[in-house]
């Protein structure tokens, strides 16, 4: 059984390589060269502010390293002081800052006594008067509302000026993000990706923790929104600890799991506290064996290795520190059960199920999930927002390709879709003109590019799925179109690999398992995916099936499958993986 001990050596473990990374006034982290959108000063305050989610967890739990303590002071007090040469400056509408307001506000209302009790008279106002700009200015229509409510409930803590107007505004429009059965929407959008989890459900609940006795109502009702939620987002976790990678800011890595360690602190109990602590062992276990560190020991961009190709355009040096949300769990005293519980391996879960809350069909089988997807896509296009949201599936196992172009074929990043070549470029599904999702398929009916119409329908079947496309083309008859249906991306051993093309089948595999596709048209091929584009394996090869588009109504029927012959932990980085028993 791992102790409280033990996890709290392996914050330390992760935080420690970054002490010599801080600014002369302690109110920044300079962690590399490469920049966010908003700025290296401003990526740089948010390093020093994210680490603040592990430290002041570990700090109110008990801690008993301080070794960051005077620098975390010193950082607050030059950051909000205007004369200071490391201020971090006044805000502006959706101002990044405001995200990692919440941390420091988080700090503040945990430990009081450790970061701002021993402030100067000084410092606490200059400290305060920062956070207030909050009210000045306009939040995203999303997930940071609640950052404002944070940071209020701080300065009312602390008997500072706060608005009591901003907090129910922000209130009134998490609310309207709801959806039922636990579900919130990332705004009024058709997001529903880890956002609901470690942004909305996971502020509610800090609120829930802060707020019982002030405003139980709402401490309750997210508490059971919670607890509801948990019911469907468990199986987006597989019995190895691997979360499904979908959506965008995969590069928080390990803060896939932050909703159920603030389910901890704020006392949702679902099943035991030994299933909760089950699954964020096996998730904390399974992400600190992956080479996600430099070779300094820092946190770097990426999904299993370091991959800036996956990143958004938020993505700073420091801002993988996100993860340490997960850390919340550290703030529980020693005497809560959570600490003497065994970890307990999932409960006994469907081998599908539809959630039409986050429009997918939900495949769980040993060591691996499988959702299959349709209808989301951002209102907002970040990068590769097509290859993060409107794949047919998504897999712990195998992860999924980003594009590097959509030129060739091997720079598309095609796995897991239907991608039509045509006029020079390849084309794949994105927004979806009609779906639906039951608990025997997904339906969607979608349109590429310009002159080409498709109905999908994608069934689980045995270890896989079976796809279901009709095309109908209007494009004239002398305009070429190549389609290729493609299977999961498969880790690219080099001499290891095996590729097969036989007729309608095309197979990749090796001693440990398999990716195949076998269709009812065209020819097999196995497509070479460039390096780097695969978020859990630097080298895939993609099993696929190539066929002819014409003019009028084409059908397909495509087998798509997937196994691995043994228990496995994929360890991606080099040029292969390993294999842990």
């Amino acid at each position: 059984m791992k102790n409280k001990e033990y996890y709290e050596n392996m914050l330390m473990k992760l935080v420690a390589p970054l002490k010599h990374h801080y600014s002369a006034g302690g109110a920044g982290l300079k962690l590399g060269a490469f920049a966010a959108g908003y700025g290296n000063r401003i990526g740089e305050m948010e390093g020093f502010s994210r680490v603040l989610w592990g430290m002041a967890s570990y700090w109110a739990g008990g801690g008993t390293d301080k070794s960051l303590l005077e620098l975390y002071q010193k950082g607050l007090a030059n950051g909000t002081d205007p004369e200071s040469e490391e201020y971090w400056g006044d805000l502006h509408d959706k101002d990044q800052r405001m995200v990692e307001m919440a941390a420091i506000s988080y700090g503040l209302l945990m430990i009081p006594n450790l970061l701002w009790a021993p402030l100067d008279d000084r410092s606490k106002e200059n400290l305060a008067n920062w956070l207030y700009q909050i009210n000045e200015y306009s939040q995203a229509e999303n997930n940071w509302q609640f950052f404002k409510v944070i940071v209020n409930l701080a300065l009312k803590s602390l008997g500072k000026k706060w608005s009591k107007e901003q907090v129910q505004i922000a209130m009134d429009k998490y609310e309207s993000f709801y959806i039922g059965n636990g579900w919130y929407s990332d705004g009024k959008r058709p997001q529903k990706d880890y956002y609901t989890s470690f942004g909305i459900h996971f502020y509610c609940l800090l609120y829930s923790k802060f707020m019982e006795k002030e405003d139980p109502y709402h401490s309750s009702l997210f508490k059971g929104r919670a607890a509801e939620f948990a019911k469907t987002f468990i199986y987006w976790f597989d019995d190895e600890g691997k979360a499904l990678p979908f959506g965008r800011s995969l590069t928080y890595r390990f803060a896939e799991a932050a909703f159920f360690s603030a389910c901890t602190l704020a006392g949702v109990e679902f099943g035991s506290w030994g299933v909760i602590k089950g699954i964020i062992e096996r998730h904390l276990e399974y992400w600190i064996r992956q080479p996600i560190f430099d070779n300094g020991g820092v946190l770097t961009v990426g999904y299993t290795y370091p991959n800036l190709l996956m990143s958004e355009a938020y993505n700073a040096p420091g801002s993988a520190y996100w993860a340490l949300k997960t850390f919340v769990f550290l703030a529980l005293e020693e005497s809560h059960p959570f600490w003497s519980a065994e970890a307990e391996p999932l409960p006994k879960l469907k081998s599908s199920l539809a959630v039409k809350e986050c429009d997918m069909l939900i495949c769980h089988r040993d060591h691996e999930v499988v959702a299959l997807t349709a209808g989301q896509y951002p209102t907002l296009e970040h990068p590769f927002a097509a290859e993060k949201y409107a794949k047919f599936a998504y897999s712990t196992q195998f992860g999924f390709c980003i594009s590097r172009s959509y030129h060739t074929i091997e720079q598309s990043g095609t796995d897991s879709m239907l991608a039509f070549y045509v006029h020079g470029m390849h084309y794949i599904r994105r927004t979806c003109e009609e779906y639906r999702v039951t608990e025997h398929e997904v339906y969607s009916k979608w349109s590429p590019v310009e002159g080409i119409m498709v109905e999908t329908w994608l069934i689980p079947e045995g270890s896989g799925h079976r796809r279901r496309h009709v095309i109908t083309s209007s494009l004239p008859e002398y305009t070429p179109c190549i389609a290729y249906d493609c299977g999961f991306s498969y880790p690219n051993c080099m001499e290891k690999t095996k590729q097969v093309t036989n007729g309608t089948k095309a197979l990749v595999s090796d001693e440990n398992g398999y990716s195949r596709v076998i269709s009812t048209v065209g020819e097999a091929t196995v497509i070479a995916a460039l390096p780097n584009m695969n978020l859990i394996f630097p080298n895939v090869f993609i099993p696929a099936v190539r066929f002819p588009v014409s003019h009028g109504e084409t059908k397909v029927e495509t087998l798509v499958e997937t196994e691995f012959t043994k228990k496995t932990v994929v360890i991606g980085g080099g040029n292969c993986y390993a294999i842990q028993d």
